[in-house]
């Protein structure tokens, strides 16, 4: 039987991607401390989870009003440690939940994102993931020292080149490369290291790669892009692809059609997990979830929607009153998540929004309050969009931490192994084997490349 894919969705911040979670009175303030991380480490994995992943942004929200003070006044996602190193963490504590983490193609260099996951994947024995962004917003530009955020489509254009040095990196090694033999003094068989001299139009690299092949071949490769370029961009690479589907009839429809395009590239669509976004309020009966749903809904202020939609899209909503409707050039200038910007179009039925309009027609700031009971509630929910069609797993969002990932794995988890949609425990060691995918071997990803 199909199983289902869980992903825990977390941040190396003062809080989850709910701005308002670290204001709930159950949620733990140590977000500085190992031990925040690794008791959700701990949590994820005797939930079976595949993986934990780290959202990740090279700033924290500063766009509204062009200014940081309302951000760590209000605790706006103003902590932001590095993912990498706050995943070491928590891969000490467990042994089989994937570790995953975003790293942007836009500021970083890919000889170095190369080493650092292929690293954390051999540290992890075949547990690493690399979320493939490519940043959007101004803020991230100037920390990184640069004057503009690069033009969306270029961007992915830079990142398709910057996955190409990456995968060849990660290809240098054979798998017998290594002898390591102290009777002959042979370390290793020099001809089954490969130098890339790889020459782009955005990217130079040459090798040779300093890091061997791991367990599972190299890092899963996942990708969250959702304008119609990010979703070409995420059929061409991703093995893992985390959406926001809003409903099921929707996301039986954008799934079939992703499924396509994944094809349409020359891929096995069964090899491509999708995963859509769920912050499931849960507890043991109906009436005690809602009462968590009741508190988690009047923690949100209206300034956290302001800033992060400032963020997300790279205007700044200060500069707009309330009611007053965007210009078509404001909304054609939009170079942040388009999506979110198509998603207020389309859920107002407004061709120039207002402030409030984005607000509302987002969500962006508050917790959705589609998926709160108890643990048949909650599963049943789950189980129509995975059964429907519309997925083959779920990103789990916390509105508490870490009390949102406990209440899901103490009263829905039993319920979906109950029904035989998940694993009762993993079958494997890798994330690979997690995710139902073959090892990776070199050059699997050529073909694709040599046809284009």
């Amino acid at each position: 039987m199909r199983q289902m894919h869980l992903v825990g969705f977390l941040q190396a911040q003062n809080c989850t991607t709910l701005a308002s979670s670290w204001r709930h009175p159950d949620s733990r303030t140590d977000f500085l401390s190992a031990g925040y991380f690794q008791e959700i480490a701990r949590i994820l994995e005797a939930g079976k989870f595949d993986l934990g992943f780290f959202d990740d942004r090279l700033s924290m929200p500063d766009r509204f009003g062009s200014d940081h003070h309302h951000t760590i006044e209000h605790g706006i996602r103003c902590v932001k440690l590095d993912p990498i190193v706050t995943l070491t963490m928590m891969g000490a504590v467990t042994s089989r939940l994937g570790l995953g983490s975003t790293a942007s193609t836009t500021y970083f260099e890919p000889f170095h994102v190369a080493r650092v996951f292929q690293t954390l994947d051999l540290m992890s024995e075949g547990r690493a993931a690399w979320n493939v962004v490519t940043s959007l917003n101004d803020g991230e530009a100037a920390n990184m020292g640069h004057a503009e955020m690069m033009a969306h489509d270029a961007r992915y254009d830079r990142a398709d080149e910057f996955v190409e040095v990456v995968l060849g990196h990660w290809d240098a090694w054979e798998d017998d490369a290594l002898i390591v033999d102290k009777a002959t003094g042979r370390f290793g068989d020099g001809q089954k290291v490969h130098r890339l001299d790889y020459k782009g139009r955005f990217l130079h690299s040459r090798g040779p790669f300093t890091v061997p092949r791991s367990r599972q071949g190299r890092p899963v490769m996942i990708q969250a892009g959702s304008s119609g370029r990010g979703k070409r961009f995420s059929a061409r690479w991703a093995e893992l692809v985390f959406v926001a589907y809003h409903d099921v009839a929707s996301g039986k429809l954008e799934y079939e059609e992703f499924k396509a395009m994944v094809a349409a590239e020359g891929r096995d669509p069964d090899a491509v997990k999708v995963a859509t976004l769920a912050y499931p309020i849960c507890a043991a009966t109906q009436a005690e979830a809602e009462d968590k749903a009741a508190l988690i809904a009047s923690l949100p202020l209206e300034i956290d929607a302001l800033s992060l939609l400032s963020e997300a899209l790279n205007f700044d909503f200060a500069s707009k009153g309330m009611d007053e409707p965007f210009t078509d050039a404001e909304m054609a200038g939009i170079q942040g998540l388009q999506a979110i910007r198509d998603r207020v179009v389309k859920n107002t039925g407004k061709k120039n929004p207002t402030v409030r309009d984005f607000m509302v027609g987002s969500g962006r700031g508050k917790p959705p309050m589609n998926m709160v009971g108890g643990p048949k509630q909650v599963a049943d929910k789950l189980e129509e969009w995975f059964t429907g069609g519309a997925c083959d797993g779920f990103v789990i969002g916390a509105c508490v931490v870490p009390g949102s990932y406990a209440d899901f794995v103490q009263h829905v988890v039993p319920e979906l192994q109950r029904r035989g949609l998940f694993r009762k425990d993993y079958a494997g060691r890798t994330l690979r084997d997690h995710l139902g995918l073959a090892r990776a071997t070199r050059g699997d990803w050529q073909p694709r490349l040599a046809a284009e």
